[in-house]
């Protein structure tokens, strides 16, 4: 008799992975909140669309230095501490961006916000990756990633239904949504007793200790010869996947409303969408067509229904593009989490997986200052974010195939360069 895969993973096993998905849901929520917000936000400090998206690109910029920094700071001491201290860096700067006093102010607590987001996945998904079997992996993966959607949803009802209680004051209303973002803060006391450090660092300290190796710079050797390959690659692969994310999510509730439509259920069916395909293609990626194989069907199916998602007006195809332009376009990052811990060696799983998911997020991160530049130069915002969606997807497919498949590679405490160290 099969056991069914959830049966499958143990108490300490689920601990680790909701202590990830907790933490990125209610990160998801912080940063897409934003997306609700900005005409608000143009309203109380008069800037034009290319500064509002200024306030997302500066976020993405910023997680460059926190995936790098927490990171590097998961393969020497731990996972679980650099998460923790990730959480509450997030929460505190999201809620003290409801203070803002001027743009600047705002610009920078999100720019300060970006470094808390970039550390909790840097720490945070070799963290329970590094706990789950290696056949379900893929799975994992998934369901890790679409807590970024669930965020975007819970986000989306919070603006349809705790904003309109203020809406009478504007200026208080965004302020209001901001300040909800303290609240992942609590999250932390939960994670520091009852999580269990990964056992695979354990395991790997357990083989170092009191060895100078332990010791050594992670994110160095991230552009040593034999990694450097991987580093490059694997940036820019998730910078393809940031541009087509930002292009199909952050103006999009604008551009609803512009078109005097009401965003809220769009952006659930786009983030529904997005949940359900990262769940699938995570189960796709450990199929026959592996890795690559279910980045290139969501891809496309991505940029199949871009007439779908952006160039009707008629609310039901519309809908249906939307839920469709989740489950390819924003699906395929549940492949994410697990190629990149599978790329990279575990002495550097951490910084390697921080430093190029975030790379990439700073590769894509003009993208919706881009969109707005065009949109002030007149070019119909649907037709940029279309061009936008349309390349960058195609590129997410180059990419993919300029690295290995990785289906079924297994995650160990020691590589053979380690092994080496050791029998020295």
């Amino acid at each position: 008799m099969t056991i069914p895969w959830y049966r499958q993973v143990n108490r300490v096993q689920w601990k680790a992975f909701l202590a990830t998905f907790l933490g990125w849901v209610l990160d998801g929520f912080d940063a897409t909140i934003l997306t609700f917000l900005v005409i608000d936000i143009q309203r109380s400090f008069t800037i034009d669309n290319s500064l509002a998206g200024l306030l997302f690109t500066v976020m993405m910029l910023t997680r460059l230095i926190g995936g790098v920094a927490a990171g590097t700071a998961a393969d020497r001491w731990g996972r679980k501490g650099p998460l923790m201290v990730s959480i509450l860096w997030f929460s505190l700067f999201a809620f003290l961006s409801g203070f803002s006093t001027s743009y600047a102010m705002l610009f920078c607590f999100r720019a300060l916000f970006g470094i808390g987001m970039g550390g909790e996945w840097a720490a945070g998904m070799p963290l329970a990756l590094e706990h789950w079997p290696a056949h379900l992996r893929g799975i994992a993966s998934g369901m890790l990633q679409s807590g970024y959607s669930i965020g975007y949803i819970l986000s989306a009802l919070a603006y349809r239904y705790v904003y309109p209680l203020l809406s009478a004051n504007p200026d208080l209303g965004w302020r209001a949504m901001f300040w909800i973002g303290i609240i992942p803060a609590l999250l932390v006391l939960w994670i520091r007793r009852g999580v269990s450090e990964s056992p695979v660092w354990l395991e790997r300290q357990e083989h170092f200790k009191g060895q100078k190796e332990i010791k050594v710079n992670t994110f160095v050797e991230l552009f040593r010869s034999n990694v450097i390959g991987v580093t490059v690659q694997t940036s820019i692969l998730l910078g393809a996947f940031v541009v087509s994310a930002h292009a199909m999510s952050f103006w999009n509730p604008t551009r609803l409303i512009e078109e005097k439509l009401q965003p809220f259920w769009y952006m659930v069916a786009l983030n529904a969408g997005g949940v359900l395909g990262a769940v699938v293609f995570g189960r796709i990626a450990e199929s026959r067509l592996g890795r690559r194989g279910a980045v290139t069907l969501g891809a496309m199916t991505a940029v199949v229904v871009i007439p779908l998602y952006l160039m009707t007006p008629n609310p039901t195809p519309l809908m249906i593009g939307s839920f469709l332009m989740g489950l390819g376009g924003l699906g395929i990052w549940g492949i994410i989490p697990t190629y990149l811990s599978e790329r990279f060696p575990t002495a550097v799983r951490g910084a390697g997986g921080g430093f190029a998911y975030h790379a990439g997020t700073a590769i894509g991160a003009a993208t919706p200052y881009l969109i707005g530049k065009l949109k002030d130069n007149g070019v119909s915002r649907s037709d940029g974010m279309a061009v936008f969606i349309a390349i960058a997807n195609l590129l997410a497919v180059a990419f993919i195939w300029a690295g290995p498949e990785t289906k079924g590679r297994v995650l160990h405490a020691l590589d053979d360069r380690d092994r080496k160290k050791v029998l020295a």
